[in-house]
C-alpha cells in the first residue's frame, strides 16, 4: 500500500490498519474484563458501555464511508441501544468489518475526509488507528492495572496528527491573546514539535534538532506525550520546564469533538 508520511514518523497504510486491528481487539478484551458498568477514569462520566457504544458507532460510520466510496459527508447512524454481551459482540463485529473494509479498499478510494492527507484511504486508516488506540487506553483505564503503553512510532505519528492536523484547523480553541510557545520533545524517538500559540489557530513546526527559547518545554517518551496531549495523562507524568501556562491552556481548551 501507499505510504503515509506523517512528519512525526513515517507509517504505511498497512501499519495503520494493523494498529487499528490490534487496538480494537485490546479494547474489546479490556471492556470484557472490566464489565459494562465499570467507570472509565480517563473519560469522566462514562462507563464501559458508553465507550463501546461510541466507538462502535464511529467504526460503523467510517465503514460505510469506505464501502460506499462517496466523497460526500453522511451523518452517523447513532449509538446502538445495546448492553452487556450483545453490545460487546456488536462492537467486535463492527471493528472487524472496518478493518476488512480498509484492507479491501483501493488506493484510489474516494471518501469524505476532514483533515489533509495523501489520500482518503491514508486518512481513514490513520484516523481510525488513533481513534481506536486512544479508546483502547480508555478501556484499559477501567482495569486495576491501568492502560498499557502505546508503541513509540504510532505515538509520535499520533502527536503529529493532533498538532498538525486537528489543531491546525480554524475550529481549534487553543488560542491566547498573549503569544506563547510550547515545545514537545519525545525522548525516545527524537521527534520535536514547537507549537506557536496566539489568537489564531496553533502553528506547529517540526524538527528533530529544534532549539532556541520557548515559554514551555514538555519532554517524555512519545507514548507519554501522545496521552498527555489527548488529556489521558496527568502533567506529572512528563517533565515540564518553563512557564506552565501554555500547557494549562492546552489541557483546558484542546478537547476534540
Amino acid at each position: 500500500m501507499d505510504t503515509y508520511i506523517g512528519n512525526g514518523g513515517t507509517m504505511r497504510i498497512a501499519e495503520h490498519i494493523d494498529a487499528l486491528e490490534t487496538a480494537g481487539r485490546a479494547l474489546a478484551g479490556a471492556a470484557e474484563a472490566a464489565g459494562p458498568d465499570a467507570e472509565v477514569p480517563t473519560c469522566p462520566g462514562w462507563r464501559v458501555r458508553d465507550l463501546l457504544r461510541h466507538t462502535t458507532m464511529v467504526h460503523r460510520w467510517v465503514t460505510g464511508l469506505v464501502v460506499e466510496g462517496s466523497g460526500e459527508y453522511r451523518p452517523e447512524a447513532g449509538e446502538p441501544d445495546l448492553d452487556g454481551a450483545p453490545l460487546l459482540a456488536h462492537y467486535r463485529e463492527g471493528h472487524a468489518a472496518l478493518v476488512a473494509a480498509l484492507r479491501a479498499a483501493p488506493e484510489t478510494l474516494d471518501a469524505w475526509t476532514f483533515l489533509p492527507a495523501p489520500s482518503p484511504l491514508a486518512f481513514w486508516a490513520r484516523r481510525q488507528a488513533h481513534e481506536t488506540t486512544v479508546h483502547r487506553v480508555d478501556a484499559e483505564s477501567a482495569l486495576s492495572g491501568g492502560p498499557g503503553p502505546v508503541g513509540a512510532a504510532l505515538a509520535a505519528d499520533g502527536v503529529d496528527e493532533l498538532l498538525a492536523g486537528f489543531h491546525a484547523r480554524d475550529r481549534s480553541r487553543v488560542r491566547t491573546e498573549l503569544p506563547r510557545t510550547l515545545r514537545l520533545r519525545a525522548t525516545d524517538t527524537g521527534d520535536v514539535w514547537t507549537v506557536r500559540l496566539s489568537a489564531a489557530p496553533p502553528v506547529t513546526e517540526r524538527g528533530g534538532t529544534a532549539s532556541g527559547p520557548v515559554d514551555t518545554e514538555v519532554s517524555g517518551s512519545a507514548d507519554r506525550l501522545y496521552l498527555l496531549l489527548w488529556n489521558r495523562l496527568p502533567a506529572a507524568e512528563v517533565t515540564v520546564t518553563g512557564d506552565p501556562e501554555p500547557l494549562r491552556l492546552w489541557r483546558e481548551t484542546s478537547a476534540v469533538t
